[in-house]
């Protein structure tokens, strides 16, 4: 093997997590490998709603965020399958950006920071011996210190490491699928939506340019009782709240067809398996709803940096690695994704939904409670 193959981190997975982790990582003079199977850029089934939390992390990684001109999210409406509504201001708020602009931007900055990013390349199976990785690939083999995974939410090498969460029995946290459009469509650029229908809801919102995202998450159930036909299901279940009926009306699909996931899981995950540190949807996947699954993703990169830094420069050993960055994910995370699985059984239910709107317009203090509890602080 070339030394031109080493590196002291190898990160499989070329998204938020991912990216961000590469840039902080050689911005402090280390060698990274970012193994990614697509070509960017390329559009990925995501909300793209981004939580403020995030804006002074990526602007350190190098991302003028100012000079895009995005659209600033500051209000929340909620919809039941009813057609109630709720209204409300977000305490932090956020900003929309597509995955296709953001991932390609942050590939760009990764590059540019001296980061070695391999497209169209899948790792195949990964080896630890002896203190250090053997990644093999469709590419060739790559040989690392420490690898990070960072491939979303459910890989081949999950069902090769036999993942705890992959070998999950089917129950209600981990039978869903998720559709994604860009549309075009007379909605409010502040605001970001959450309508409810039959076992899902779908989340609006704008992004660059004037476009929104329109993504929603559904039950495996609710597609193939429409005769896994996503316009079908989209007509009888989704369109019975009226506002979903509106939107699918009057807005123009920007996409030939749509972008579509299943075996989508809320299980728990672990962080550390093999001795891999797992960052992003790799290591825990929150409810949409939520509304914070990006920003994690990044938050869960800036934990890991700070730790695998010390690793590298031998100030703290594999297992102390292993050990800090756990604590460290748990105490930022594990309350939220928690949080978000109790939110998760109230919302997409017809008559709970309907219930919960209603009560929450009684009591608009239990909306902000409810955001606290599944978001965090500035990093």
């Amino acid at each position: 093997m070339s030394n031109s193959n080493s590196y002291d981190v190898i990160i499989i997975g070329g998204g938020l997590a991912g990216l961000t982790l590469a840039i902080t990582l050689s911005q402090q003079g280390k060698s990274i490998a970012v193994i990614e199977k697509e070509v960017y850029p390329f559009h990925k089934v995501c909300g793209e709603y981004i939580s403020m939390e995030s804006w002074n992390y990526l602007e350190r990684c190098g991302l003028p965020l100012k000079d895009l001109h995005l659209p600033i999210v500051n209000q929340l409406k909620v919809t039941a399958p009813n057609g109630r509504e709720l209204n409300a201001t977000l305490p932090l708020g956020g900003f929309g950006i597509s995955r296709f602009m953001l991932d390609e931007k942050l590939k760009d900055l990764a590059i540019k920071n001296g980061v070695s990013v391999f497209e169209k390349t899948k790792a195949l199976n990964v080896q630890y011996s002896e203190e250090n990785f053997d990644v093999e690939t469709n590419k060739g083999s790559f040989n690392s210190k420490l690898v990070c995974g960072s491939y979303g939410k459910r890989t081949n090498l999950d069902v090769q490491w036999k993942r705890p969460f992959v070998e999950a029995s089917k129950n209600r946290l981990n039978q869903f699928i998720a559709v994604k459009y860009h549309i075009q469509f007379n909605g409010n650029p502040d605001e970001i939506a959450l309508h409810n229908f039959k076992n899902g809801y779908c989340g609006i919102s704008q992004i660059e340019d004037g476009k929104f995202c329109l993504c929603y998450l559904t039950t495996a159930a609710n597609l193939k009782n429409s005769n896994n036909d996503i316009d079908l299901m989209e007509e009888q279940i989704l369109s019975k709240n009226p506002h979903l009926k509106k939107i699918f009306k009057e807005s123009t699909k920007l996409y030939e067809n749509p972008l579509a996931i299943s075996q989508i899981s809320f299980d728990k995950k672990t962080q550390v398996d093999n001795h891999i540190l797992f960052i992003g949807d790799s290591a825990g996947l929150i409810t949409p709803l939520c509304g914070n699954g990006m920003s994690m993703a990044m938050h869960a990169s800036y934990l890991a940096s700070n730790q695998i830094i010390k690793f590298l420069e031998k100030k703290i050993s594999r297992s102390g690695l292993e050990q800090n960055y756990q604590d460290q994910w748990n105490t930022n995370f594990a309350k939220r994704l928690f949080w978000g699985r109790i939110i998760q059984t109230l919302f997409g239910k017809t008559f709970t939904t309907n219930l919960l709107v209603g009560l929450l317009n009684r009591f608009p203090f239990l909306v902000q409670k409810i955001v606290r509890l599944t978001h965090g602080k500035p990093f």
